[in-house]
């Protein structure tokens, strides 16, 4: 096997590719054979030649890069084990690809983590929201509560488990991930709610505090939904009907008495 995979490795830096994407007849003329002798020698097929090139230390590619891999299997284990409980081990055992491949792609498991909140958390939409708003202030608000409902109630529950290890570590990864994204998160609410601040529509108050009004009630009913569906059942409002709630109250608590709701 050992000269296949020397004749595999050979033809794919000839043509600039990953093993996996090398034809086989490519391989068995490197190789000096014909391509029926090369299937005959691995079985029908070339799986068994991918493992070899795999055992040498060589990645045959075919498959999604060891970042996608990687974040993807990180997340898996966030939702089923908690935040504090990733190593880099597991992960790399998860996706399959070796230690140093991680450390070279995210430079440790604070950065894995990080890769991993921005994947599933708030911040792509949310920057998306802010560099095209919705014209009225109540769609605005609106808005920005189905976006960060978005990433708090889907799946896998990574936002959810962030927060869990933050309120029982404050000095934990969970920490250090939102210390990277958090000044893009406030970047992005304020280029949403500071206009209608300066319009005269909203209160003006601190943006923090604006944000906390905002965010509070849905992050309540988000990380306390397994208890409230239990308690309440039927007398609890659907996410849907809560985001309308919600919105209603942020208005009354924040606009400015005779403040219509338009845009600035």
């Amino acid at each position: 096997m050992e000269d296949l995979v020397a004749a595999a490795l050979t033809a794919a830096k000839e043509r600039g590719r990953d093993v996996a994407d090398v034809p086989l007849t490519a391989i068995a003329t490197a190789a000096g054979i014909s391509r029926s002798t090369l299937l005959r020698r691995l079985g029908g097929s070339r799986a068994a030649l991918d493992e070899a090139v795999r055992q040498a230390g060589v990645d045959p590619g075919g498959r999604p890069p060891v970042r996608e891999r990687a974040i993807e299997a990180a997340s898996r284990l966030v939702a089923e084990r908690g935040l504090g409980a990733i190593t880099l081990d597991a992960v790399a055992d998860r996706a399959e690809c070796s230690l140093p491949s991680l450390h070279a792609v995210f430079e440790g498991r604070d950065g894995l983590l990080a890769a991993v909140f921005l994947q599933y958390g708030p911040l792509p939409d949310l920057e998306a929201l802010a560099a095209d708003p919705p014209e009225r202030l109540e769609d605005t608000v609106r808005a920005l509560h189905r976006t960060f409902l978005a990433s708090l109630a889907g799946e896998p529950r990574i936002i959810p488990a962030v927060f869990a290890d933050l309120l029982s570590r404050p000095d934990g990864p969970a920490a250090r991930v939102m210390a990277v994204h958090m000044p893009r998160i406030v970047d992005g609410l304020g280029r949403l709610l500071l206009p209608h601040v300066e319009s005269g529509r909203i209160r003006p108050l601190p943006l923090p505090v604006l944000v906390q009004l905002l965010l509070g009630p849905l992050l309540s009913r988000v990380l306390m939904r397994p208890v409230l569906e239990t308690t309440l059942g039927a007398a609890l409002p659907s996410l849907d009907e809560s985001i309308d709630l919600f919105t209603e109250a942020y208005l009354r608590a924040v606009a400015l008495p005779g403040a219509d709701r338009e845009t600035p």
